[in-house]
């Protein structure tokens, strides 16, 4: 009983997590079972049963604060969906250790480029013009889906990675389209796992933990999205981009403990004075702006 408790808090965490930033439910979910001793399969197909009810809650949250564009999640969904049962269904047979640190150093890139990104408009707004195309969503699509069955979680890096960086949407609906389009691919992961494993590999008590977990961040997280300013949203995401990529790279690369820790306790303390800084200049934008509008209107009475 007192491990269900620790798991569903464990859900609740990662859930609000992945709900506000588009990211780390998989990866924190899976990251504690495997340390439990639980295999790949079995840990990455509870949570997969899991998000299917979180992801789903988390997509009517997004929806109800305006958080989500459908027409990228419409292109999304079937690449995602494909990726997904694809990647569950030869889990057992294929090995991404080997393409695992040059994906982390390519998120790791892109985690960088979307922090100056936002950070290099000093006081203006973010501006975001049109939206990303079929030739953008669908290879993220199945790369997403079928990263996220593989690791236990990749959709959320893959995808919110992908589109903060591409410019193309504010962050909130980079967020909630990711988020809801994350309920088709988990169902695809779900279908490959009963097709590989088999209902009786699945560990139904652990999915049921995570997902009232989830649940109850759900709608908390999505609110924060609706209220986060894009610079701090996207500065965010892009800090934990980095981090959880970060630490990917340094334990490929066969770092110590102590090394990895001293590594992410000063990416995390950089990642905490960028997000003050964008919060500062979030409340200087604002102070500047009532300035604007009222010479704006001298200038166009006189």
């Amino acid at each position: 009983m007192r491990q269900l408790i620790v798991l569903g808090f464990v859900g609740l965490l990662a859930q609000l997590i992945d709900g506000s930033l588009g990211m780390a439910y998989g990866v924190t979910s899976t990251t504690l079972l495997l340390a439990a001793g639980i295999a790949p399969a079995t840990a990455s197909a509870a949570v997969h049963f899991s998000e299917i009810g979180t992801s789903l809650v988390s997509g009517i949250s997004h929806h109800k604060f305006g958080n989500v564009d459908w027409k990228t999640v419409s292109i999304l969904a079937i690449p995602g969906f494909v990726g997904a049962f694809a990647g569950a269904t030869f889990l057992t047979s294929l090995n991404g250790d080997a393409a695992t640190p040059w994906i982390s150093g390519i998120l790791l890139a892109l985690g960088i480029y979307v922090i100056w990104r936002f950070l290099a408009l000093g006081g203006r707004r973010p501006e975001f013009k049109g939206r990303p195309g079929v030739k953008l969503l669908v290879p993220m699509g199945l790369v997403g889906g079928a990263l996220d069955s593989i690791g236990g979680g990749g959709w959320g890096p893959v995808g919110t990675t992908t589109l903060l960086s591409s410019g193309r949407l504010e962050p909130r609906k980079v967020v909630g389209s990711i988020d809801t389009s994350e309920f088709v691919v988990a169902v695809g992961g779900s279908l490959g796992f009963l097709f590989a494993l088999g209902s009786s590999g699945i560990e139904w008590s652990i999915a049921g933990a995570l997902l009232v977990g989830g649940v109850i961040a759900a709608p908390i997280a999505a609110w924060l999205v609706k209220i986060l300013p894009a610079r701090v949203l996207a500065i965010a995401a892009g800090g934990i981009i980095i981090l959880t990529n970060a630490r990917t790279i340094a334990l490929a690369l066969g770092a110590s403990s102590t090394t990895v820790t001293i590594t992410l306790i000063a990416l995390a303390a950089a990642w905490i004075a960028l997000i003050v800084h964008a919060v500062r200049l979030e409340r200087r934008t604002r102070q500047t702006e009532p300035l604007a509008e009222v010479g704006a209107e001298v200038t166009t009475g006189s």
